[in-house]
């Protein structure tokens, strides 16, 4: 059965538009904080290998409030960034980074969702997910959407959580995860349904092997993963 934020009946993706919605004035600090901050390192990472692509165009999907954007726009000075996202409270967020940076002219934010994405046939050069893919509605359709927006030669570049290989480390992390991390998140952004389903879709996600086979289904060649502090999380890559 297909997580869900809230309840059964409404589909996937309007329940994560509101729960996004919801958190979103507290995302910032409660994502960086519970995670220790070793977001930034992996997005550093992530970041990394969309340059070795020498991109000009990137579309970032699932932006979120706009970290994953914001850094490729900052790294690559030579890249447009499209920023695409469900929420509009977290597209408000990210809007008020941006303009803090004084990137407006680099980071195009606009609504959408990964299953209908605002841009043409092989578009872009390079697409990236940080976090985001989990939230799909429907995860087979997003991945064939961003195949379709990737020029010949152009890459996908995808963070998301894993669990951990190792037995030990596996019982310590879900401790948090399952135990920790929903009392905390839900307590400073008064929606514990939410943090409840955060780490319930990381359980729920297929296994690394398992999401290189969707990628290849999806159109996606060279398809490999980086494994991130122990299994953590995983770096996902794939080509046109």
């Amino acid at each position: 059965m297909m997580v869900k934020p809230y309840d059964t009946e409404r589909t996937k993706k309007a329940q994560v538009r509101e729960m996004f919605d919801n958190i979103a004035p507290r995302y910032d600090l409660l994502n960086h904080t519970l995670s220790m901050n070793i977001d930034r390192l992996w997005r550093h990472r992530a970041v990394k290998a969309v340059r070795a692509y020498a991109p000009r165009r990137i579309l970032d999907v699932a932006t979120g409030t706009g970290d994953l954007a914001i850094q490729l726009a900052s790294r690559i000075p030579a890249a447009e960034v499209t920023a695409v996202d469900i929420s509009e409270g977290m597209l408000a967020v990210a809007r008020r980074k941006v303009a803090a940076r004084g990137l407006e002219k680099r980071i195009a934010l606009r609504a959408g969702d990964a299953e209908h994405l605002p841009t043409g046939d092989a578009s872009i050069d390079v697409a990236t997910v940080a976090f985001g893919v989990r939230n799909f509605g429907d995860l087979d359709a997003g991945l064939r959407e961003l195949a379709r927006t990737i020029r010949p030669g152009g890459a996908v570049v995808i963070l998301e959580f894993s669990r951990p290989r190792n037995r030990v480390f596996r019982a310590l992390y879900e401790w948090y995860t399952y135990r920790v991390l929903p009392r905390i998140g839900g307590a400073v952004s008064r929606d514990r349904r939410a943090y409840d389903y955060l780490p319930a879709s990381v359980g729920e996600f297929p296994a690394p092997e398992r999401f290189l086979d969707m990628m290849r289904e999806a159109g996606f060649t060279h398809c490999r993963a980086r494994s991130q502090s122990f299994g953590i999380a995983q770096l996902y890559i794939g080509e046109r």
